[in-house]
């Protein structure tokens, strides 16, 4: 049973309501205060986490019970909140909004009642004023497992409007605990996948994240907000450990991991696993660096924009050359989505690496959702018939050359064929938590041994 760690989890009743805003803004607010605020987010999204890292000095941690198994979301909570004062976790969508065709499961209320903390409801109050009591009670009596605690009215027009929405909260049984006027100064901005990724425009960020923590102090109770989080129950579960998930190799493998704007997506997990199979992880940035580190035994190329930076990408040939000669030596290369585009011949007809027989470019639809999966065949991250789940997130497609050897077959929620697992290269758009699935990254380690 772990320490009755204060927290709360920030939830909206939709999508675009201000759960970025509100919660980077009390994160960085408490932290400005002196406490230690662990960071973390509901559902797959690398994005935001990079927001709530440059407010709190602490990585980003993701609780997904899709991906990651509804047993393990407090445990990772746990792992994730080791030494700090407060949580902060940031919901996705609106509050009750799950994985579709699975009820509840991995929603925010869902990872709310597995963390037993209590919720406050952010609510875009733009276009209302006394309608705001009733949908806060819709809200509120919904599931009566779910304790909403709180109200943060977004978007108030005037101090009119502020008093009138609270006059209608005023009975409702859930107190208001902060009201944040609208303020374009303080947006973070978007392109095709969301925000802009903290990496691509750091200084800004920073800046962005300061008026955050400016606006939400002026604007909330945080006495009353810590308060409520200190309310919190004990926990009755043992914090995650990477070293219980994996078996340490004898000897210490290099792995080399892209990083850099490029390549933002990642999960901190990731590394830890590594680490604990007894793996040095080694970053490199293929926008800047011209060739891999030295001694490297394997390559993980994940997530990230490789769209944006596709003429950098491209010019950097030394680096394109050394990941294809590195490949074919036989060492494994483990690339997800932004990886398996850049591991194509080209991407929007520029040279890419080559190792993949296929080109890849951008499109208008955007491909979203939850995917379970089964490997296909042995490959270098899983033997064949194991089970996984991940999520897909981008706008392009990759088209392969002739006869090409899947990594995965799609199971949910459609059939199909998907990434190339050929040798020991896996390359596919199927993004993985590994906590969900530990034994990928001692199967990487093991292979880099070879």
């Amino acid at each position: 049973m772990v320490n009755p760690l204060p927290r709360l989890v920030i939830a909206a009743p939709s999508s675009g309501s201000g759960k970025t805003t509100v919660a980077t803004g009390l994160m960085a607010a408490f932290a400005e205060r002196g406490l230690e605020v662990s960071p973390h987010k509901v559902g797959p999204d690398y994005i935001d986490p990079g927001y709530h890292a440059l407010a709190t000095g602490r990585p980003g941690r993701n609780l997904d019970a899709y991906i990651c198994g509804p047993e393990r979301v407090a445990p990772l909570f746990a792992h994730g909140a080791r030494g700090a004062d407060l949580a902060v976790v940031e919901g996705v969508m609106g509050l009750f909004d799950g994985a579709t065709g699975f009820g509840e499961l991995a929603s925010t209320a869902h990872v709310a009642k597995l963390l037993r903390a209590p919720v406050v409801l952010v609510v875009d109050g733009s276009s209302q004023s006394r309608s705001v009591a009733a949908l806060v009670h819709g809200f509120a009596s919904w599931d009566p497992e779910v304790r909403l605690a709180g109200v943060i009215l977004n978007k108030v027009g005037s101090e009119r409007h502020e008093e009138l929405m609270r006059e209608a909260l005023d009975h409702s049984g859930v107190p208001v605990l902060g009201a944040l006027r609208r303020e374009q100064s303080v947006g973070t901005p978007s392109r095709h996948l969301g925000l802009v990724p903290v990496a691509e425009r750091r200084q800004d960020a920073v800046e962005a994240v300061r008026r955050l923590a400016g606006q939400v102090r002026r604007s909330c109770d945080l006495d009353a907000l810590l308060a409520l989080a200190r309310s919190a129950p004990w926990l009755p579960d043992s914090p995650w450990e990477p070293e219980a998930e994996v078996t340490r190799a004898a000897r210490r493998p290099r792995i080399a991991v892209a990083s850099g704007a490029a390549f933002t997506f990642s999960y901190a997990e990731h590394t830890e696993l590594l680490e604990a199979a007894g793996a040095e992880v080694v970053p490199f940035d293929p926008l800047r660096d011209e060739g891999l580190p030295d001694g490297v035994g394997a390559l993980v190329v994940g997530g990230g924009f490789p769209e944006v930076y596709t003429p950098e990408l491209s010019a950097n040939e030394p680096l394109r050359k050394a990941v294809a000669d590195l490949a074919a030596s036989g060492a494994p290369v483990a690339a997800e989505c932004a990886g398996l585009l850049y591991l194509s011949r080209s991407l929007d007809g520029r040279p890419m690496c080559g190792v993949l027989d296929a080109e890849a470019r951008m499109t208008e639809r955007l491909t979203l959702g939850y995917r379970e999966a089964v490997a296909v065949r042995d490959n270098v991250l899983a033997p064949a018939g194991t089970r996984v789940r991940g999520h897909e997130f981008h706008r392009t497609v990759c088209e392969p050359g002739s006869g090409p050897n899947p990594a995965w077959g799609v199971v949910h929620p459609r059939r199909l064929a998907e990434g190339f697992a050929e040798g020991n290269v896996h390359a596919s758009y199927l993004h993985v938590h590994w906590a969900g699935a530990p034994l990928i990254a001692q199967r990487l380690v093991e292979r880099a041994l070879r």
